[in-house]
This record gives C-alpha cells, sequence and structure tokens, in this order.
C-alpha cells in the first residue's frame, strides 16, 4: 500500500473517531448531564404509550439495531412523515437537528415529534398524566413535585395547543399559569429523553482501526481496509470531493447544503433549510426561549443565525456517514434506495429542482465508485465494541 501523504494523514486524523471531543455542555438543560435524568429519559424513549394509540415510542423510528433510524424511506408513527428519520447518535454535538435544522437542541427535537400528529400524536396534557401516573417517583427526584393534576377540570387528561379539536379546546380554556404547569411537565420530558440521548455516540469502524494503526506507524496492523476499501476512502478524502460536507469524526459538517437531490414523486419540492430557519427563529422552545435553562449569552448558534432564506432554498443537512450501510434509504426523503445510486447522484450532478445546486460533475469511472461504496460500507462499527 503506498503511504498516505502528511496531509492525508491529517485528514484521517480528522475523521478518526478518537478525534471525536467529549460533546458541548448544553446550558438550555439544566439535565443533560445527570445520570437520573437520563434513566428517566430512557425509559420514556422507549414507552409506547407516550402516543395516542399506545403503539409509537421514540425507538419506534430510532431503533437502535439500525443505528437509531428505521429503515424507511419517509418516518411512520400514526401515520407518514414527509422526511426519514435521522439518526440521533452523535446529535449532542449538533447545534441544528432535524433535516432543515429546525431545533437547535436535543431535548427541542424530542418535543417535536410528541405532538406531531403524524408521529406521536399526543398533547402536553396527555404526557403530563402518564407521567404523574407511571414515573411520579423518578421525574419528582430530578425535577422536583408535579402539579397536582387530580384534578380533571383545571388540568384535563387531554390538552394541547394541538391539531385535536378536543385537545385544542381542554387547552384554551385552562388558565394560562395551568397551561405553564403542564407545558413545564412537557419540557422535562424532553429534557430528560436529551440527557439519555446526549450518551448514543456511535462506535468505532474498521475505518477507525485503520486510521488508528496508520497513526501509530503500526504498518502490519494497518490491514483492516481492503486495497478496494483503501483506494475508496482516497477518493473519498481527494478528487470525489466528499469532505466538502462530510467531514470531522461524525462525517458530518452540520451545516446545509442544496446537491439537487429528486423531490419525492408528485410532491412539491421541499424547500429545506430556508423554512427552517423561520421555525428554529419561532420555536417557543428554542435557546433563547423562556423554556430553556440558559442565558441568552449561551445561545450563540442562535442569535448569529445566518438568516438569509433564499441562500438555503433545498439546502439539507449532510447525514453522519457512520453506519451509512445500515441506514438506507436514503436523503432527506428516502429518495435514492442504495449507496451506489447515492454516488451516481453525485456523479451525475444533476440540476436542482429548488434552489441552486452545489455539486459539480464528477470524472469517476464505475469501478471508482465500487471503491467508493467499498469504503462507506467500511464505516459500520462493530457490534459490542466500547
Amino acid at each position: 500500500m503506498p503511504p498516505f501523504a502528511p496531509g492525508e494523514l491529517a485528514t484521517l486524523s480528522s475523521l478518526w473517531i478518537g478525534s471525536l471531543p467529549e460533546p458541548p455542555l448544553d446550558p438550555s438543560n439544566r439535565v443533560a448531564d445527570d445520570p437520573e435524568a437520563a434513566a428517566l429519559g430512557e425509559a420514556i424513549f422507549f414507552d409506547r404509550r407516550f402516543s395516542a394509540n399506545g403503539r409509537v415510542s421514540c425507538a419506534t423510528c430510532h431503533q437502535p439495531e439500525l443505528a437509531f433510524t428505521d429503515g424507511l424511506a419517509r418516518g411512520e408513527g400514526i401515520g407518514e412523515v414527509p422526511r426519514s428519520t435521522m439518526t440521533v447518535l452523535g446529535t449532542a454535538h449538533s447545534s441544528w437537528l432535524f433535516w432543515d435544522g429546525r431545533k437547535d437542541s436535543q431535548w427541542a427535537q424530542a418535543l417535536g415529534p410528541l405532538e406531531n400528529a403524524a408521529e406521536h400524536g399526543g398533547n402536553r396534557g396527555m404526557y403530563a398524566h402518564l407521567v404523574a401516573e407511571h414515573y411520579r417517583a423518578a421525574y419528582e427526584s430530578v425535577f422536583g413535585p408535579l402539579p397536582d393534576l387530580g384534578d380533571g377540570g383545571r388540568f384535563p387528561a387531554m390538552a394541547g395547543p394541538v391539531s385535536d379539536p378536543v385537545a385544542s379546546t381542554n387547552w384554551d380554556a385552562m388558565l394560562p399559569a395551568d397551561r405553564d404547569a403542564v407545558t413545564a411537565v412537557y419540557v422535562n420530558i424532553g429534557k430528560a429523553i436529551a440527557a439519555f440521548e446526549r450518551g448514543l455516540m456511535p462506535g468505532p469502524s474498521r475505518f477507525d482501526r485503520f486510521v488508528e494503526a496508520l497513526l501509530a506507524e503500526n504498518r502490519a496492523g494497518a490491514t483492516a481496509l481492503t486495497d478496494e476499501e483503501v483506494a475508496g476512502l482516497r477518493l473519498f478524502i481527494g478528487p470525489a470531493g466528499c469532505t466538502n460536507c462530510h467531514s470531522g469524526p461524525l462525517l458530518t459538517n452540520q451545516g446545509f447544503h442544496n446537491t439537487g437531490v429528486p423531490p419525492v414523486p408528485r410532491r412539491e419540492p421541499d424547500q429545506g433549510r430556508s423554512e427552517g430557519i423561520g421555525l428554529v427563529q419561532h420555536d417557543e422552545f428554542n435557546c433563547l426561549g423562556r423554556w430553556s435553562d440558559a442565558n441568552s449569552d449561551d445561545c450563540v448558534a442562535i442569535r448569529f443565525l445566518r438568516d438569509d432564506a433564499e441562500a438555503f432554498v433545498g439546502a439539507f443537512k449532510p447525514p453522519s456517514l457512520r453506519n451509512i450501510a445500515e441506514t438506507g434509504p436514503y436523503m432527506h426523503a428516502g429518495q435514492i434506495s442504495s449507496l451506489i445510486d447515492v454516488l451516481r447522484h453525485y456523479r451525475g450532478a444533476p440540476a436542482a429542482a429548488a434552489g441552486h445546486s452545489e455539486l459539480e460533475p464528477l470524472a469517476l469511472t464505475d469501478e471508482q465508485l465500487a471503491q467508493l461504496e467499498a469504503f462507506l460500507r467500511s464505516l459500520t462499527e462493530f457490534p459490542g465494541d466500547p
């Protein structure tokens, strides 16, 4: 195997899982690093009672055995959602959550599906009553006393600012202070789930073992990748330009890019980040909102958000490529079924249906695409590895 140049070794080191630092602090969530909160959040994450039909949990779409995705083109809870399920692995390192970045913390992201009619389909009153009935001790150990929800007149079991007419009518009839008390419980559910998700990180892959051996100058140990995979790796960090978007140890630059992905047939092109900007700015649960535990000075990402919707039409967050072979179908709505077809898309660089694609055609042969695909498959973590 020809040696990697010093600059290439530096790039490989930056992609190595061993370069992943500890997650940054989340000042918007005071229990982000509380083990009791994480235990409560883990229990709720897998609890199907937290849905309108009693059959949907967070783990319905974020399945551990599928790298916390679901294997579907578009997520399915109570109904089908318009986009595919992103992994929650490594999201403690993300300033923006979802394909369009419409949430700015793990806890805000966790709250969205709970009230979404197509996902969990529930409401704040329902979730507060579930916590009181099934998780009172654990909740109060972390967050303090629950409000007295026994008065069904003041605190209906179905109440929230959702599309369900019963829940919406009940919510509007509640006193503002009572709505706040229920919302506080709802927010704390999200913060507990976030404390659990904060510990979910991808594990090392054969690629990482290869890089670790190279960095240790252990030439004999640098055999974790095949010759075909090494050829694909050289393309990945070189002429294929993959690291323009898939950089760092999580293999995503956490930005937003238009790559000319075709829309779902018979649907209008998804506007992506251009709509996500406004959604996160006006989200009641963003870092600057009253439910955040942060001071405004802590909310750097949203305070300095690039507020230029026109520049981000059709742009989406590049997903982490870790475990990518296990997380198809691909793109923001599962439009492409296989890795090789994703690579063909990038080689061809079609024009975008909305906005302007950043892609330029790549002069890569079919053999080189096969090498790239082989490398991408080497990014699957080893089961049971620490």
